[in-house]
């Protein structure tokens, strides 16, 4: 089951993606902040991120910024932030998708499993064995 990160510090929003995702077969973890976010970050293996742009304290971009630079987990940004500049930010700074509020429930689930499929197209892209005479070396089973 994935497992995705919602920092959203409204928490009708948070509560609304949260039933959505988990209705959808993924294992949500919500935090009401960019710092809480960043200390699940470090406890759980998360598979998604969901951001906030506007929150109090760690804002969502910088909390985007951070991430990107100690990972590769995709990363949305659902905002009420709708200019053209807010969501150019938002792609800048590492998010790989910008969806803003309000917003549609079903919208969401679409583009979180868009989000998986890409991420995974391109897990699948580089070998994942190599054949050196006899031997067969699987890095995903770790087995030779």
């Amino acid at each position: 089951m994935f497992q995705i990160l919602i920092a959203e510090d409204d928490k009708n929003t948070r509560k609304l993606m949260e039933a959505v995702l988990k209705c959808n077969g993924f294992n949500p973890i919500p935090a009401s902040s960019g710092e809480e976010a960043l200390k699940l970050l470090d406890r759980h293996h998360i598979d998604l991120a969901v951001l906030d742009i506007m929150m109090p304290g760690m804002d969502g971009l910088s909390l985007c910024a951070r991430i990107r630079g100690e990972s590769r987990v995709p990363i949305m940004i659902v905002s009420a932030k709708d200019s053209p500049l807010d969501r150019v930010t938002g792609i800048t700074l590492g998010s790989d998708d910008y969806m803003v509020k309000p917003f549609l429930p079903l919208e969401l689930v679409a583009r979180v499993k868009a989000l998986f499929r890409r991420a995974e197209y391109s897990r699948t892209e580089a070998p994942t064995a190599f054949r050196c005479g006899n031997l067969l070396l699987e890095q995903g089973a770790r087995t030779i």
